[in-house]
This record gives C-alpha cells, structure tokens and sequence, in this order.
C-alpha cells in the first residue's frame, strides 16, 4: 500500500466521523435549521465519494460486471454533495428577506444556488450517458484518469465533471473568502479560512486535471507521467478534503468544548444543588436526581440548564439568610481567612461556610426570621457567575459538620456579644 492509499483511507475515515459527529443534529434537530441538514449531507456525499477512491473498495467496484463502477458512484455522490453544500451556502443567508434590499453576495448565492439544482441534474444524466457509451470501459482501470489519459471519450467525460465540480469550488471559495473577511469569532475566523483554503485548491485541481486531459488528446504522454501527474493531483485533492473537514468542524468543535465545560461545571456543582434542592423541593423546575440522571437529561441545553441551577441557587441561599443572623456571614469570613491566607480562596471558601451553616441551621430546626447578610455577588455574567460558583461548591464538598458546626457556635456568640 503506498502513502497516498494510506492518506486516502485516512481522510475517507475522518470525513466519515464528521458526518457521524452531525448526523444527529441534522437528523433530530429543529425542523427549521437547513444549514446542518445541508451541511450533513455534503459530509456524508462525500464521504462515500471519498471510500469509492480508497484502493480496496475501487479495484472490487472497478472489476465488477460494470467496469469503472466505482468511478461513476464517486462522481453520483460528489454531484450530489456539491448540491447539499451549495445548499449550506445560500441557507447561511436565510436570515435576509426573499426579496428587497439584499447584499450582491447573497443574491448571487441564491441565483446560483436555483441554478446548481438543475444543473446537478442535468450533470448526473450527462455524465451516465457519457458513461456507458463514449467512455472505453474495455479494460478496468485502477486510477481512471491516467489510465485513460489521451481518449476523447473520458476527457469528454471528466471535463463535464470537472466543469460543475470547478464552478462550485470557485462559488464556495468566494461565498467563504467574503464570510471569512467579516467573521468576528476567532474559531469562525479560522475554520471559514480553511475552507476557504480547501475551495482554492478545488478550483486549482479541477483546472489542472482538464488541461492535462485535453492535452493529452493532443499529445498523449507517457504511462508513468500520466500516473505521477494523477497521485500528485490526487495528494492535492487529500490536503483539500483535510482542509474541509477539520475547517468545517472547528466552530462545531468549540462548541463542543463550551458544552464539555457546562458539564463539567454542572458535576461540580452538582453536590451543593442536589442538597439545596433537597431542602427547598419546591424551588427547582423537576426534583434533584442524582448526578448520572442529570447528565443524561438531552431535553434542556447545558447551558440553560446551568444558568437555572446557578438562579436556584441564589434563590435557596436567599431563603437561607431568615434562618441565621447577622453575625454568619463574618464568622464564615473568618473562618476562611484562617483556613487560607490568598484572598482567592478565601472568598468562594467563605461563601461555601456560610451556606453550609445556614442549610444546617435550617434543617436542624432554626426558625425563621429577618434576613440576614450575606456575601455580594463577585460576577457580572454568567461565566462569571459559574465560575464562582463552582469554586464555591469545590469548598462546600470539603467543608466537614465539625467545621460547621464550630462556625455557626461562634456566629451565635458573636450574634450574643453583638445584642448584649
């Protein structure tokens, strides 16, 4: 096996994941969202089009009773891919009315867009045509434009390929290059250049494939050039493909990352909700489950689900403040001073002590009365606020009853000096 097979099964592989990664948001998402839907369907035409090139696949496809098989499967599922993504292009623009005022760009997306479906079409009858009967079929080849480098009939045949194939990678690459220039988010930035990049070298392997065809009709060249032309063509279009799905998956891959991180923000703070939550049942939207359970629910998002654990948090510790007095919250202070002397821990630490105190006063019977102090917020956001409140509930976790109970006889004492 040489490197460019290897390379060849690599990249139909990781094509491969990217389409099983999106195939549940394309398949189970909002019936509204064409974009992943249309994003979905290029990776997956793709895909497929890219393991009918990988050397097992090809020679079996190409030595069955329809000789070159697997060439005109790769061609079926590319046409079709390209649709889908310059389906993804124009549904990016959805958010602009039908008609009125609409940025040049768009307007030329869409027109090409209404254009490429029937051209697609009209590509997939032509290239079967083509196919059956101009294309000398006699002998199975193994790298199909080498092989026949200097007959008309499958110069013919790419040419149309090469034609619809080229257009849309030069359409894609403007489309991308414009959206790179004004994307404002680092990630978006970056995976929208990459594409941008993979489109360029489409449009630069489709043109020089279609020169050398016709050249070679004119000048048929030698068996070994026409082989060392195809892998290097072929190695291009590897890096291109490799550019398109690492680039396409980067803003997807970022948001995977902030959700991995909501989650795990969400196990840490599982504890002090969970226990909070078991004393004031009636304040969250469900009752506490258990940390597996609450990780396993795909019917709210992570970061919404977040944001309402970190408002039933402050709603509990709001209701916490009638069961203790004044007097918890510099008792707590001072126990977190004593325990660390960087101010950095000292603050979620302190915090951590004076919920625990005040759920313990709570559920060991304190009555209610007036509210009491309590520490000031220390974010202004919700990541803010997250990450606070997960350094708080990392200190809440190794806060022991002895500790606390210890605070809440000196919040006593002191509440007694202060009254006396």
């Amino acid at each position: 096996m040489t490197p460019l097979d290897l390379a060849g099964y690599l990249i139909a592989g990781l094509m491969t994941a990217v389409a099983v990664w999106r195939m549940p948001a394309a398949l189970w998402g909002d019936e509204d969202d064409k974009r992943r839907r249309a994003l979905w369907g290029c990776y997956a035409g793709f895909a497929v089009a890219l393991w009918t090139k990988t050397r097992i696949i090809r020679i079996g496809l190409n030595s069955s009773p329809v000789t070159d098989l697997s060439v005109l499967i790769k061609h079926y599922t590319a046409t079709i891919a390209i649709l889908a993504i310059l389906s993804y292009i124009v549904a990016i623009y959805g958010q602009y009315p039908a008609a009125g005022d609409v940025p040049r760009h768009v307007r030329f997306a869409r027109t090409i867009q209404q254009v490429a479906a029937k051209a697609s079409v009209a590509t997939l009858v032509l290239l079967t045509v083509l196919f059956f009967t101009v294309v000398d079929r006699s002998v199975p080849s193994d790298r199909f434009v080498a092989d026949h480098a200097g007959q008309w009939g499958a110069t013919l045949y790419m040419s149309v390929f090469y034609l619809y194939l080229g257009a849309a990678s030069a359409v894609c690459a403007y489309q991308w290059a414009l959206a790179t220039a004004d994307a404002g988010i680092r990630h978006l930035r970056v995976g929208l250049a990459m594409m941008t990049c993979a489109m360029f070298i489409g449009v630069g392997y489709t043109v020089s494939r279609t020169l050398f065809l016709w050249v070679s009709v004119i000048d048929r060249p030698s068996a070994a050039f026409a082989l060392e032309f195809d892998e290097v063509t072929e190695a291009a279009q590897v890096v291109l493909f490799a550019f398109f799905a690492v680039g396409a998956s980067v803003p997807a891959l970022s948001k995977g990352l902030r959700r991995a991180k909501l989650w795990r923000a969400q196990t840490r703070l599982h504890v002090l909700w969970y226990e909070l939550m078991t004393a004031f049942p009636e304040q969250p939207f469900e009752p506490p489950q258990s940390l597996r359970r609450e990780l396993t629910r795909f019917d709210t998002p992570a970061d919404l689900r977040i944001d309402r654990w970190a408002a039933d948090i402050a709603d509990a510790v709001e209701k916490l403040r009638h069961y203790v007095p004044d007097s918890l919250l510099p008792a707590a202070a001072a126990a977190a001073a004593a325990a660390t002397p960087d101010p950095a821990k000292a603050g979620p630490l302190a915090d951590a002590h004076w919920i625990k105190a005040a759920l313990t006063a709570r559920n060991t019977g304190a009555p209610a009365g007036n509210a009491a102090a309590v520490g000031t917020q220390q974010a202004t956001d919700q990541d803010g606020e997250v990450a606070w409140l997960v350094q708080v509930a990392t200190a809440y976790r190794a806060i022991t009853e002895d500790r606390t109970r210890d605070i809440l006889a000196s919040a006593t004492a002191m509440e007694k000096e202060r009254t006396a």
